[in-house]
């Protein structure tokens, strides 16, 4: 047998040892992604969820959306998951505009609430029968024809307590049908809300908006707790502080309308294709001549 065919024929005598998986490394990186996506959840935009109806018309249960952290500058509420511990300071502030929908705080819950802009630091502001009075003059509002909104399970229609907005809509199937007004706001953002009740949240004696505050309220006005409601009812308590404010809603992502399951088709046919893309931010148009 020639040395060739010997060597050949000999079976190796160690084998090559394996790689070990560095774990160190490994979490190491981990670490970093999961920080990288704290640092983009907390100072540049997170997801939100739509969890009520506090702000129907124009936010539907089931919404997904985009806020931006950035807008009005940075402070405690900015942080993801509430990890900081809350205080007075902001970095890089500034204020909101009539009709911004923003991300405000309970003041004792770290609970995240989503609202409307309707009243400035140094506003004066009041609600007479479900409208709003700011600096003395009325906030203009336009009845407009009734709105449709989907009936599906993220949206009963239950919550209005009225069985006459239950109504068939073009192609047959039943729709919500609901009264709105449009709301024009002193810089012209202008938008669509729903009073249709008179409760006890219609009406509210005038306030000034603190420096450093804003005061905000639901599109939904008779389902909504907000600054006009108490802290004991669930509501924000008055006027928002600005380190109070998380972010600005920019726009929905996708929407769904509570059919999901684990089915993957479900995935698909749950979607509301018409609400991906929609903005947040408010119309705006001339701005309402002052009395």
């Amino acid at each position: 047998m020639s040395s060739d065919a010997a060597t050949m024929s000999r079976k190796p005598k160690a084998r090559k040892k394996e790689e070990k998986v560095d774990w160190i490394a490994e979490i190491r990186g981990l670490a970093l992604m999961l920080l990288a996506v704290f640092a983009f959840h907390s100072f540049i935009a997170k997801p939100f969820y739509i969890p009520s109806e506090s702000m129907l018309p124009n936010l539907l249960v089931g919404d997904r959306l985009v806020v931006s952290k950035y807008p009005y500058g940075w402070n405690w509420s900015s942080i993801s998951f509430h990890l900081a511990p809350r205080g007075d300071w902001r970095l890089f502030g500034s204020t909101p505009e009539y009709g911004d929908v923003v991300i405000p705080v309970n003041p004792v819950r770290d609970e995240d609430y989503i609202k409307r802009v309707v009243a400035l630091p140094g506003d004066r502001i009041a609600v007479q029968d479900g409208q709003i009075i700011l600096n003395g003059t009325p906030v203009a509002q336009k009845a407009e024809p009734p709105l449709d909104l989907p009936i599906d399970a993220n949206s009963t229609c239950l919550g209005f307590r009225d069985p006459s907005f239950l109504a068939s809509g073009g192609e047959g199937e039943s729709v919500c049908r609901v009264p709105v007004y449009r709301e024009t706001l002193p810089n012209g953002a202008t938008y669509l809300v729903i009073d249709h009740e008179n409760q006890m949240l219609d009406d509210m004696a005038e306030t000034v908006v603190p420096e450093g505050s804003v005061f905000v309220m639901g599109d939904n006005r008779d389902h909504s707790a907000d600054s006009r409601a108490s802290v004991a009812e669930s509501g924000l308590g008055g006027p928002v502080p600005l380190e109070n404010i998380g972010g600005r809603a920019e726009f929905i992502t996708f929407s769904l309308d509570g059919s999901t399951t684990l089915n993957p088709i479900t995935w698909f046919t749950s979607l509301r294709g018409d609400r991906a893309g929609s903005t947040l931010r408010p119309a705006r148009v001339t701005p309402p001549r002052e009395r």
